[in-house]
């Protein structure tokens, strides 16, 4: 296993490398940037993965969060929940993953949070990048109601963009993050 500190900094180097996109774009949240940070092109890369699992984890055991599975909204969330649940499970821990559906499924039980259950356990809500916390606010709401003690939020990302001031107002609950604007040097 590489170091927490080598680790880091080999995900900063790809994530300015593959994931860093110059030119105008919409965000989700409906404001204009002028470069997008793909990180799907990080969570779903075969080497990239792995260092997301092992980044956010060593985050959120500096930071002293006590947690027993993540996930957040899909998709954005999906592969940062499995690449944490495999880098706990090499240390020999048992860390779950879920997902939270955007609506409450109509259908089959009717979940709105899938997985191995979050209701009665300390989770954390993980998203790879927040402009607006808009995502990671749905999946707060919808893993409260599914009984999970929400500890943190924590991004791959940050974009300096109101998520953490947002989402620590709203859901009152620490917001990490493992990068900065300052480090992609954007």
């Amino acid at each position: 296993m590489t170091s927490h500190a080598d680790a880091r900094a080999r995900l900063l180097e790809l994530i300015k490398e593959l994931a860093v996109v110059r030119g105008k774009v919409t965000l989700s949240s409906g404001k204009e940037a002028d470069y997008y940070i793909d990180l799907r092109r990080i969570t779903l890369h075969h080497e990239a993965s792995r260092l997301v699992g092992e980044v956010m984890l060593g985050l959120l055991d500096d930071a002293g969060i006590d947690f027993e599975t993540a996930g957040g909204l899909t998709m954005g969330a999906d592969p940062v929940g499995t690449a944490l649940m495999h880098a706990a499970g090499d240390q020999d821990r048992a860390i779950d993953a879920f997902v939270v559906r955007k609506a409450q499924k109509s259908y089959g039980m009717g979940r709105q949070v899938e997985g191995p259950g979050v209701d009665g356990r300390d989770v954390v809500v993980l998203e790879d990048t927040s402009t607006t916390g808009g995502s990671a606010l749905t999946a707060v709401e919808g893993v409260r109601k599914a009984g999970g003690n929400v500890k943190a939020v924590a991004v791959i990302v940050d974009r300096d963009t109101g998520a953490k001031e947002r989402i620590e107002a709203e859901a009152e609950v620490p917001y990490l993050f493992a990068f900065g604007l300052d480090e992609l040097g954007l």
